[in-house]
């Protein structure tokens, strides 16, 4: 058999637990405060002492305790492990979305214009960005003491550079910038021990997110060689989003003929109140009861709403993940783009009601974890959020987080006559983003050249 060539599996083996790093599978406290951090690696043998020393702060997802405690996650690029060694022959069999990395699949991506990499904050997207940290926590003193292990790490290493921070947060209420409510609609993973968040909705096949296990396909997917590097990793793709906060209000506000109205139409684009309720469910109001309760707000399904009259077929939560709005259709399995998905805000907060534009930075980082970086992400971002093709709307792209065109149009069905937003500006923009690689903890051994070893690694409690 070649290496990387697709194995058909007729079983479902448990998952490796303690050799997969908890904050590739598990959600994340809330409310939370967390960090990212970006390394360089400027010398081959600090590179390999770093990771041997965060091998000592990153939890397996079988550590004994809550999955939701203060956890540290490591992920490398493509320039990041060649910079520690590893072998070409290794490099080339990674996923070649990886290889390249994003900024080069910025014109695919619909990454243009102000979105382009050429006005990305540096060093996004750049070859200097070798290591992604990231910390999170639901208490701000237990995430400065593990930062600081994280700091500790390279700190004493003069051949690592820290080159990029980036703080960030999220709120009680689970509210993003824009207002509404996120992190709602997470798959569940077979072996995971956490069922999905729709009640309707099978947990995933578990190699959908982690290689070295059967997909939705039956198939054990192509994965980086040797076994030890790829086997219990995942691809994880970070985007850092800019958002026009007062340019989304004040572009409601001027099309509504009350605060009521407003709301409405921010929901119809969304697709679900900001309280999140799904319009699906609470079509005419919002419902905060609904939308706080996790047991009701993700039971619902779109197709029989196939117009669109409860929910836009071209709102964002709906393009996002169509849920059973496709089955009718052969050529389209929602389970197979189906992907771990995180969103966290920076920046302070615009005012309750303020619709003009303060200067301050705000947004949101997002964060997708897969085993298929192409059929997963990039088809969602290009033909689910980017085009309209699949809705009956070519001409039409995501209302909220599309890269609009001159004379970018949303459709909102209703009787007697739909009613067309005209006119959409951008409401986000891109401002970097990367491609990584989130290694099981064996493979980080194999990284910092320790060879392969039965025991686990020793950690430091956080």
């Amino acid at each position: 058999m070649e290496a990387g060539e697709p194995v058909h599996a007729t079983t479902s083996p448990a998952l490796d637990l303690d050799d997969i790093q908890a904050g590739a599978l598990y959600g994340r406290p809330s409310p939370y405060v967390g960090t990212y951090l970006l390394l360089c690696i400027r010398d081959r043998d600090d590179g390999r002492d770093l990771v041997r020393r965060l091998l000592r702060v990153v939890k397996p997802a079988g550590f004994p305790g809550s999955p939701d405690d203060t956890s540290v996650t490591v992920a490398f690029t493509y320039s990041g492990l060649k910079a520690l060694g590893v072998p070409q022959g290794s490099l080339d069999s990674f996923a070649p979305e990886f290889q390249q990395g994003m900024a080069s699949r910025a014109a695919t991506l619909g990454d243009v214009g102000e979105s382009a990499p050429e006005h990305w904050e540096w060093p996004l997207g750049t070859s200097d960005v070798h290591v992604a940290i990231s910390v999170l926590s639901s208490d701000r003193a237990q995430l400065e003491a593990v930062a600081e292990k994280a700091r500790e790490a390279h700190a004493e290493l003069a051949g690592i550079d820290l080159i990029w921070r980036q703080d960030c947060y999220q709120l009680a209420s689970g509210r993003t910038s824009f207002g509404f409510k996120d992190g709602i609609g997470q798959p569940g993973v077979e072996g995971s021990g956490r069922p999905a968040a729709n009640p309707r909705e099978r947990p995933l096949k578990a190699g959908e997110i982690i290689l070295g296990y059967p997909d939705e396909t039956g198939e054990l997917p192509p994965m980086p060689s040797p076994e030890i590097l790829g086997r219990n990793g995942t691809y994880v793709v970070f985007r850092k989003l800019h958002t026009r906060v007062a340019a989304y209000r004040s572009y409601l506000r001027a099309r509504s003929r009350s605060r009521q109205e407003e709301a409405l139409l921010g929901a119809k684009m969304v697709g679900r109140w900001q309280s999140g309720a799904p319009l699906s469910i609470a079509p005419d109001q919002d419902d905060t009861e609904l939308g706080g309760d996790p047991r009701r707000n993700n039971d619902f399904g779109f197709a029989d709403d196939p117009r669109g009259f409860k929910c836009p077929v071209g709102a964002h939560a709906r393009r996002a993940n169509p849920r059973d709005a496709l089955d009718g259709e052969g050529s389209v399995d929602v389970r197979l783009h189906r992907m771990i998905r995180r969103g966290t805000n920076y920046g302070p907060m615009l005012p309750e009601g303020v619709i003009e534009d303060d200067g301050i930075d705000r947004g949101i980082i997002f964060v997708f974890a897969g085993a298929h970086p192409k059929r997963q992400f990039e088809f969602v971002k290009t033909q689910w959020l980017n085009d309209g093709i699949f809705i009956g709307a070519p001409l039409e792209s995501d209302p909220l987080v599309g890269p609009h065109p001159e004379s970018s149009t949303f459709t909102i069905p209703q009787r007697p006559i739909r009613r067309r937003l005209q006119d959409l500006p951008p409401f986000v923009v891109t401002r970097g983003g990367e491609y990584c690689f989130a290694p099981s903890l064996r493979a980080l051994q194999w990284l910092a050249g320790l060879g392969v070893r039965d025991e686990t690694p020793p950690r430091e409690d956080a």
